[in-house]
């Protein structure tokens, strides 16, 4: 998609920094890093999102995503990985090409879960659960 900027990426047009690459996925430092050595994972071929995208391309990418994890672990001697993915503007994408989002952590390293944690009760569980599997 020419309007894309993981489209260009994935072309050469735009530059980036690589960190890992096959022939399905490119790797590569997250320009608006939340941590040192935040990586994004990308399919090549265009993907609006997780529910444009086909079992294989998804699980390739989440693939190159634990292989990321594995090197970034072992080479930045992180403590800890956050490994998320956001879909369409009310689930936080701004970039509609899909993508995973690594991220090595630390102890004390600011980043902060983005939701409270609280209970839910049977009640509301059991609602949902209900609508699912209608």
């Amino acid at each position: 998609m020419s309007d894309c900027i993981f489209c260009g990426i994935v072309a050469g047009t735009i530059p980036a920094k690589k960190v890992m690459e096959n022939e399905d996925c490119l790797a590569f430092l997250d320009i608006f890093p939340a941590n040192r050595g935040h990586t994004l994972v990308i399919p090549k071929k265009h993907v609006h999102d997780i529910h444009h995208a086909d079992s294989p391309t998804y699980a390739a990418v989440a693939s190159m995503a634990k292989d990321v994890a594995d090197l970034l672990q072992i080479k930045l001697s992180s403590e800890g990985t956050t490994v998320f993915q956001m879909s369409r503007e009310a689930g936080w994408q701004t970039v509609f090409h899909l993508h995973m989002h690594v991220i090595p952590r630390w102890p004390e390293d600011g980043l902060h879960k983005p939701w409270d944690i609280a209970p839910a009760s049977e009640d509301f569980l059991n609602d949902v659960l209900q609508q699912i599997q209608k």
